[in-house]
């Protein structure tokens, strides 16, 4: 069958863009190329838009929807939300972070404790004052993050312009000494220089292990670049609580690409891409009642670079090796919070910002070691966030009512390679293990704490690598697609384009998390693609 007219909601065969995948990224794209009008198709293969970016109501009979696989937000420019008028906001977390430790008293006695990161200057350096005794880590904190924020102030704006040299963001930058920590040198040789104390190494080098299997001291530097991203968003390195979920993200989105004329058809999977890169690209596509095909002047593709490849009939591994995910997500329901060993802060403190769970950093180094010669961590490591404590609208109003909360925990260290010979008894093993982690600090199981679903089963749902590759096409299940790439052009790389978004096809452009300065829920490479393909 040969799509046309008329067909699913088609109301022409020639576009003057077709953008593959309705992601967060591709929606970005479709907003920006209609509201400056042009005419805009979008296929999605799934029977919706959002892709990662999505709330669900993924536990039967219960009224909680979850932002599923992605959840907070910090790489999202204001000037975006702005530019197209979307109806969406995010809150900000008191609290930044919580880190439990048991370690021995004065006494020599086993304690408990814990580094609490906000509700204020002061309490802040108190909790590291108790940590380690003296002001003196303190200082170095705020010197750090000091660092680290001159340069989101200065890094974040070119995200969404022309894509800058290395040397000219270099000089905008105007820090030698912080040029070279974040962009020269392995990570792991800024955090032991600055910070004495295990655990605080450890709160530190979190952010360059999100979504990245690295050990501190790669020599690739692909934890750097991890830690770049996670400390630049909005120009402050923020990350803020989505209100009514991550899918209220991508409704807006999709609402102001259809309001501004954009056709947004789901169901449709794209099979493959013909173009000369002359003439206009022809599509072709697979529904349920048949395949097809349409055309566009411009084809935006909001997948990974593999599956670009793919569907331009190129060697995906051309590039390089395939992409490995190192993540495991795990989406909970709680009937209440669970109380705390460390009764020196509340359960929703804790919660409410990011709770780090066996993160110190000898600890990060051992799962490291440990998962890269092919075994699952002796003691996982993993983060922790409450959502409905800062954005209790995501639950119905009986479950807000008698205390319910959410969960959200992601685990590091774990690449696909581990669940290879058997997902679902691996990720069984690696849950319970990574619980157990977390009960180490808890004066009670979680899961005594857990809800149940109108079938009796408890709101517990955990995703490997490979689920993520199976449900959503994230090549190994890499979050990012790819390693994040740095967000100036590669020295002597002639095919990096003015936005970073173009291909070997002149007519073909990359919108997903794959392309130079990607990764994350930011829109960046929608935008930028928008850019590129409107001649800016």
């Amino acid at each position: 069958m040969t799509a046309g007219t008329g067909l699913r909601g088609f109301t022409q065969d020639v576009y003057d863009a077709v953008i593959v995948g309705g992601g967060h990224n591709g929606l970005v794209a479709a907003a920006y190329l209609a509201r400056a009008g042009r005419s805009v198709l979008v296929l999605e293969r799934l029977g919706h838009t959002g892709g990662a970016a999505v709330s669900t109501r993924p536990f039967a009979g219960v009224d909680a929807r979850l932002s599923r696989y992605s959840y907070l937000v910090s790489l999202l420019p204001a000037k975006m939300v702005r530019d197209l008028g979307l109806r969406f906001r995010v809150r900000r977390r008191t609290v930044s972070s919580y880190t439990p430790h048991a370690r021995p008293g004065a006494d020599g006695r086993a304690g408990a404790g814990g580094l609490l990161v906000g509700g204020g200057e002061d309490r802040t350096r108190e909790s590291f004052a108790r940590l380690t005794g003296s002001d003196r880590e303190y200082e170095n904190w705020r010197a750090f993050q000091g660092a680290t924020r001159r340069v989101a102030e200065r890094v974040f704006p070119t995200l969404t312009e022309p894509l800058p040299t290395r040397d000219a963001l270099r000089a905008r930058i105007d820090d030698e000494a912080t040029w070279r920590m974040l962009f020269e040198e392995p990570l792991g040789r800024a955090v032991e220089a600055h910070f004495a104390d295990d655990l605080v190494r450890g709160v530190v080098l979190t952010d360059g292990l999100i979504g990245t299997f690295a050990d501190a001291h790669d020599p690739s530097l692909a934890q750097n670049r991890c830690f770049l991203y996670h400390v630049i968003g909005g120009g402050t390195g923020d990350w803020d609580v989505p209100v009514g979920g991550m899918g209220a993200l991508t409704d807006a989105l999709a609402d102001c690409a259809r309001t501004a004329g954009a056709e947004i058809v789901t169901g449709h999977e794209v099979l493959r891409i013909d173009t000369d890169g002359a003439g206009p690209a022809e599509v072709a596509f697979r529904t349920s009642a048949g395949e097809g095909t349409v055309t566009g002047h411009t084809v935006l593709v909001n997948a990974s670079p593999r599956a670009l490849a793919g569907f331009l009939g190129e060697d995906p591994d051309a590039a390089g090796p395939p992409p490995e995910g190192a993540q495991l997500k795990v989406n909970m329901l709680l009937s209440r919070l669970p109380r705390l060993r460390d009764t020196s802060v509340a359960p929703h403190e804790a919660f409410g910002g990011t709770f780090h769970v066996a993160e110190g950093y000898e600890q990060l180094r051992r799962a490291h070691a440990e998962a890269a010669a092919g075994e699952l961590p002796s003691v996982p490591p993993s983060e922790i966030y409450c959502h409905s404590l800062t954005d209790p609208s995501i639950l119905g109003p009986e479950l807000t009512a008698e205390g319910y909360q959410t969960l959200t925990l992601f685990g590091l260290h774990t690449p696909a390679r581990l669940f290879e010979k058997d997902d679902r008894q691996t990720r069984e093993v690696l849950l319970a293990a990574t619980l157990a982690q977390l009960d180490e600090h808890l004066a009670e199981p979680l899961t005594d704490c857990l809800a149940f679903d109108e079938d009796g089963r408890p709101c517990i749902e955990a995703k490997t690598p490979l689920d993520l590759e199976r449900e959503l096409r994230l090549p190994g299940g890499h979050i990012f697609h790819r390693d994040l790439s740095w967000p100036y052009a590669p020295p002597g790389a002639d095919g990096a384009g003015r936005w970073g978004v173009e291909t070997a096809h002149r007519n073909v452009l990359l919108c997903g998390a794959g392309a130079v300065r990607g990764g994350g829920v930011s829109g960046i490479p929608g935008h930028n693609a928008a850019m590129a393909a409107l001649g800016h």
